[in-house]
């Protein structure tokens, strides 16, 4: 009976909302024939550099549009957010605004802007 009670209890999603995180720089990348700045919006502190280097491996992967909603698998959690690049001349800004962050302990975090407290339907639906 015990382990029954925590198998379900190791199930169950508990959902959160965050208007905090992080925004600047988090990967760069240089090369002789171009650079790659990697930025991220509403990131979470401790995850935040794995994930920026995982967009990366996606863009140079040509596996990374601009204007579309991307979720990256990371170790401690799985972040979905939006993802815009800009190019020019010979550099390449990607930005990546986390908009969900699924933790493996369970804890679904969404973002919440506090100019604008409605949260994405769609994110938000998406379990």
């Amino acid at each position: 009976m015990l382990l029954c009670q925590v198998t379900f209890a190791q199930e169950k999603k508990v959902f959160d909302t965050y208007n905090y995180g992080q925004d600047g720089i988090e990967y760069i990348v240089k090369s002789k024939k171009s650079t790659v700045i990697v930025s991220t919006f509403n990131a979470k502190l401790n995850i935040r550099q794995e994930i920026a280097q995982k967009i990366y491996l996606l863009y140079a992967e040509n596996k990374l549009e601009s204007d579309k909603v991307y979720t990256i698998i990371g170790d401690e959690a799985n972040v979905t957010g939006n993802c815009i690049i800009k190019k020019k001349d010979t550099l390449t800004s990607i930005e990546f605004f986390y908009e969900k962050v699924d933790w493996k302990s369970g804890l679904t975090e969404l973002y919440r802007n506090p100019n604008n407290p409605i949260i994405s339907t769609a994110i938000a639906d998406s379990d």
